[in-house]
């Protein structure tokens, strides 16, 4: 009997997903647990597993082309047999299933080839198959599939670490389109990434009403501070670990920065955890993976996390769990250069800091002009949550503990 195998629901915040690659011809025989194509969700590019044994009998979405949650991506079956029953099926929008129950079916599919080998380490198939057969431990490895768990794609990426370390490919060369007696252009594809960072970048914008507060903080001491936790810490600490650091104190001492504006629930959520979502520049766009109650973890602990996250980050092997829930974020281009500028609240964050880089500055100290070293930090509020002296006295209470970094301690 003929199967289909729809796009499943692999992120919390996935509305559709785009096929990119297909893995295996028509035609093909495939065990539960192969993969059988790659999908881009909102955060990531993942694989797509057969849930079932059988021959693919039909590719019926084409690479490129991008489906709803529950979308016919193919057909499953034996040798010989026809896919026109579910094609028909699908095509008048027949499935038989109500709403409730269609959107289940990738989750008990998802769970069904995900069994768990004794030690709770939920895996595909494929996966146990790959790393039994090259010696790996199951325990070891970060799954990146649906429910964290572990399939052929990070069985694959932990034995290219073990042969020759993370590599990072350079993308393969775009063709130049050019019209008779005009310049050329390159076309790149809109990736559901960037599409959805459009959409809510441009949600945000457009419906929370943003108002800047900028300060410039004298810096000299933090720079000593480091100089010396960098010479007796077990790991290096940034500039940017000691203001995650500090906006946690800070939002510890005034939570309606800590918040989010709820307009359907005629509410507004102030928090009482503090999640700070670092923002990671990868290839298409921005993730921001989340420093969890960063108000009780002290400076190497947030270091030693902020690293890990961003390296997954940029290897795109971060589970969605890690990039949602965030309660404030944080933005820094001060490693490129940049000393000022402002930032579009991530949503439903109610502000975002932009950090810039530190500047050597002439300063007037006792009268007399001496060199210093200046950051600027610029606050966007969403003035539906934060009023103008709530944002000031939250950076006033950060300009202070990175200015007196012995706070921090504290």
């Amino acid at each position: 009997m003929p199967i289909a195998v729809e796009m499943p629901k692999m992120t919390d915040t996935m509305q559709e997903g785009q096929l990119v690659a297909w893995l295996v011809e028509e035609g093909a025989t495939i065990a539960a647990g192969d993969v059988i194509a790659q999908v881009e969700t909102d955060k990531a590019t993942m694989d797509v597993e057969a849930y079932d044994d059988g021959v693919l009998l039909r590719r019926v979405a084409q690479e490129g082309d991008s489906l709803p949650i529950g979308g016919l991506i193919a057909v499953l079956g034996e040798k010989g047999e026809s896919a026109d029953a579910i094609l028909g099926r699908y095509a008048q929008g027949a499935e038989g299933e109500t709403p409730k129950e269609k959107e289940a079916q990738p989750e008990r599919a998802a769970q069904q080839a995900a069994p768990e080998d004794g030690r709770g380490v939920r895996s595909s198939p494929l996966a146990r198959r790959m790393a039994t057969e090259h010696g790996l431990d199951m325990a070891e490895l970060a799954g990146s599939g649906p429910e964290g768990r572990i399939i052929k794609r990070d069985v694959e990426a932990a034995l290219e670490r073990a042969r020759e370390g993370a590599t990072k490919r350079a993308p393969a060369p775009r063709p130049i389109r050019r019209l008779a007696g005009t310049r050329g252009f390159e076309t790149v594809r809109i990736s559901n990434m960037r599409r959805t960072i459009a959409r809510r970048l441009a949600q945000s914008k457009f419906t929370s009403p943003h108002f800047y507060l900028t300060v410039d903080v004298a810096m000299e001491r933090i720079v000593e501070a480091r100089t010396y936790l960098n010479e007796v810490a077990s790991v290096k600490i940034s500039y940017n670990d000691l203001v995650t650091k500090a906006a946690a104190a800070a939002l510890a001492a005034h939570p309606d920065v800590n918040s989010s504006y709820h307009e359907d629930a005629g509410e507004i959520r102030r928090y009482d955890h503090i999640d700070i979502g670092i923002a990671v520049a990868i290839g298409e766009g921005l993730v921001t993976p989340v420093v969890r109650g960063a108000d009780q973890k002290g400076l190497i602990e947030i270091a030693q996390e902020t690293r890990e996250l961003a390296e997954r980050a940029r290897e795109r092997r971060l589970q969605p769990e890690e990039m949602d829930g965030s309660t404030f974020t944080t933005s820094n281009l001060g490693m490129f250069g940049i000393e000022e500028f402002t930032a579009i609240i991530n949503p439903p964050n109610a502000a975002i800091l932009a950090i810039g880089a530190i500047r050597d500055v002439p300063v007037v100290k006792g009268g007399a002009l001496v060199p210093g070293k200046r950051m600027k930090l610029s606050l966007s509020c969403d003035h539906r949550v934060v009023d103008g002296a709530t944002g000031a006295r939250f950076l006033s209470s950060l300009q202070k503990h990175l200015e007196e970094p012995l706070t921090l301690l504290f």
